[in-house]
């Protein structure tokens, strides 16, 4: 089908602000099928049925709306209590002096543009490779415009169990910066690694990962985004689970004018496992607030797992979106997919939007999925104020009960604690106004 004039018109100058980044004759032609198959979709508009309850607009204009930076200098860096390597970006940009030293994770990582230039590195068989596969049967554009133009990101590979959990930390300093990374992880046989990210990076960030977990690999992410109030995200992390491997991801969002995260994962190896959860909160008080979940999980081996879990508290206003699809391939029998939204409205002002997905083409499974929209348990309320506790704080208990099912999925016990510790701050934060 022919992309409509106005569509390839704004692709155009999207593209026409951008410069295709040097690298090996590989790299190059990854970014070359990349920009094809950006033009072959075009850039998303509000009617493309991906995109239909999120409005792309300030994703795809060839400059960044301008984001106030902010900061808070009352609370200590989330991740500051964990024993971890720290491997710093501002503005989208590699700061070697904020970061710690790579070789103290025990695993290979390797900057973006040192591993594309090379003409023999294992990223020549993941660059791009994941992201193309991603884009049937939904095209993903925005990931195939980040695959042809990311300027950085880290490559790492873990051939045993990483001594540290590596994270990538986002820092924005300036108003108009347009930050595009992309990320490549390889676990290898039988390896384990936790990877940790946290900032608003940008005014706009557009980010890709890419993940290949192998036969008995365990993989762990922890993301949280939040602080400033006026950036906009979009985030693509594309994975491939084998064998026995398992894949485990959780993010946490707060604040922002539009955040969008995508997450395709595709499970390829018999008794593997796939969990994918989040917990946004958002308070329009601040500042539009609209945030989006879409996740794509494919089975396509037998007697797999896979779990979706996510949970948005919204008030004055906020917007939450989740599109959640499982699908099972002929074969993948003693499939166990669950998936579940819910959102917790705090007013009448707020909305919530889910499309919920089940495409089932095995006979022996177990799937299930829901969704929920609801206001405060009035009953659990007025139990807890009956009991001495004033009414603001019985709510936020309420919240942090109703986000616990998400958090949970943290295996981390350290981790968890931080993230709860920052949702007790941040509705803290809210009930002191």
């Amino acid at each position: 089908m022919a992309v409509a004039q106005p569509k390839t018109d704004a692709t155009e100058a999207r593209i026409a602000a951008l410069t295709m980044p040097e690298g090996a004759s590989w790299a190059t032609e990854a970014r070359k099928g990349a920009l094809a198959r950006l033009r072959a979709s075009g850039l998303p508009g509000p009617r493309d049925e991906y995109w239909r309850f999120t409005n792309p607009a300030g994703l795809v204009e060839p400059e960044a709306p301008r984001a106030a930076t902010f900061s808070d200098t009352d609370e200590r860096p989330i991740f500051d209590a964990i024993d971890r390597v720290k491997l710093v970006f501002v503005d989208g940009v590699f700061d070697e002096g904020l970061s710690d030293d790579p070789a103290l994770a025990g695993v290979e990582i390797l900057r973006l543009s040192d591993a594309l230039s090379r003409d023999i590195h294992w990223a020549r068989d993941l660059y791009g490779a994941l992201e193309e596969r991603g884009q049937t049967p939904v095209v993903r554009p925005l990931a195939a415009l980040n695959t042809a133009f990311a300027t950085d990101g880290v490559a790492i590979r873990a051939t045993g169990k990483a001594e540290r959990p590596v994270n990538l930390i986002y820092l924005h300093r300036s108003e108009t910066s347009d930050a595009i990374l992309h990320h490549l992880v390889r676990v290898e046989e039988g390896a384990e690694l936790t990877v940790l990210e946290n900032g608003p990076a940008a005014s706009r960030f557009n980010k890709c990962t890419e993940i290949d977990v192998a036969k008995g690999g365990t993989f762990h992410h922890v993301r949280a985004q939040g602080r400033d109030h006026e950036r906009r995200a979009v985030t693509h992390m594309f994975a491939r689970v084998a064998e026995e491997a398992r894949y485990k991801s959780f993010t946490l969002t707060a604040n922002g004018v539009m955040t969008r995260n995508e997450h395709v994962i595709e499970i390829v190896g018999d008794e593997a496992i796939a969990h994918v959860a989040g917990a946004a909160l958002g308070d329009g008080r601040t500042g539009k607030f609209h945030h989006d979940d879409t996740v794509f999980i494919t089975h396509d081996a037998v007697g797999c797992e896979s779990r979706q879990v996510f949970k948005k508290v919204l008030r004055n206003g906020a917007e939450g979106v989740f599109q959640g699809k499982i699908l099972v391939k002929p074969g993948a029998q003693k499939t166990d997919g669950y998936q579940i939204s819910q959102s917790l409205l705090l007013d009448e002002d707020s909305s919530f939007q889910a499309k919920p997905e089940l495409e089932i083409y095995a006979d022996d499974v177990a799937c299930s999925h829901g969704s929920t929209t609801g206001a405060i348990d009035e009953t659990a309320l007025f139990y807890l104020r009956s009991r001495g506790v004033p009414t603001a704080e019985a709510t936020d208990l309420l919240v942090l009960a109703f986000v616990a099912e998400a958090i949970d999925e943290i295996e981390d016990e350290a981790l968890r604690a931080d993230i709860l510790d920052r949702l007790s701050g941040w509705l803290e934060r809210r009930r002191q106004g």
